[in-house]
């Protein structure tokens, strides 16, 4: 009989150390998928570099334009523009939250110094729609490309340059 609780307690151990040994190389296996799953994103950002349609600061003392990418960061308006706007049965109210995308934290300290121009050129931009071209999504683009040419506009006059890369409509409420 003890021959016979020596020998469970030998397979026991062993039972347990093989235990031990899956465990260890399920965790080292999980570890090597998560590392590649989560560094695959590389190639993604070198794409972003070489989209024609995004607006990219340029070195002007060089003959070749040397593409300076800054992080996209976002400065929200600090209130939601309300206006009226006609329409064919009645007039409206719109409200319309705005956030701004602009490449790094010199262009984003540049459009938190001008909010009060952004603001009055947004302004006059929205209230300028009817609220036909509001119901629609296309109508919708159609304004924010607007509004974008114009902020940049402005911003190009007082700064002497693009500040903004787009306009975002973040909240939309048309009663």
């Amino acid at each position: 009989m003890a021959e016979e609780t020596s020998l469970e307690i030998e397979d026991t151990s062993k039972g347990k150390k093989k235990l031990i040994i899956i465990a260890v190389s399920a965790v080292i296996i999980a570890a090597v998928v998560g590392y590649f799953l989560l560094s695959g994103g590389d190639e993604q950002v070198e794409t972003l570099a070489d989209e024609p349609n995004l607006e990219q600061n340029t070195t002007p003392s060089s003959s070749t334009a040397t593409v300076k990418l800054g992080s996209a960061l976002y400065v929200a308006m600090p209130r939601p523009f309300i206006f009226n706007v006609p329409g064919a049965g009645r007039d409206r109210i719109v409200q319309i939250k705005v956030q701004l995308l602009v490449r790094g934290e010199v262009n984003e300290e540049t459009a938190k110094k001008h909010i009060p121009l952004i603001e009055s050129t947004l302004l006059s931009v929205l209230s300028t729609t009817t609220a036909d071209e509001l119901g629609t999504s296309q109508g919708k683009e159609t304004v924010r490309i607007a509004a974008l040419e114009k902020v940049q506009s402005a911003l190009s006059n007082v700064e002497g340059s693009k500040v903004i890369e787009r306009v975002l409509f973040t909240g939309f409420v048309m009663q």
